[in-house]
């Protein structure tokens, strides 16, 4: 009788382990899905910045241009 509760009991503690892991991984993809919307947040302010910056310079729209391309690549991967 004793070995029939304490099989429960690990059976109980296996549940309470497996429900634990997956609390511990929703709290972890929402901390990713946090990660993903600043750094999308960023680079929508970078390539804002980028678009509103004017120079009479061919080098400096080069860099510009290539900076804008470089950060929409960016912004379409975390889409």
């Amino acid at each position: 009788m004793a070995k029939g509760w304490e099989s429960k009991s690990v059976e109980d503690q296996v549940a309470d382990r497996a429900e634990e892991a997956a609390r511990t991984a929703s709290k972890g993809a929402a901390r990713l899905d946090g990660a993903v919307q600043r750094e999308k947040q960023s680079l929508a302010l970078q390539r804002e910045r980028i678009l509103d910056e004017r120079t009479s310079s061919p080098h400096r729209r080069a860099a510009l241009a290539a900076a804008l391309t470089e950060i929409e690549g960016r912004l379409a991967k975390l889409d």
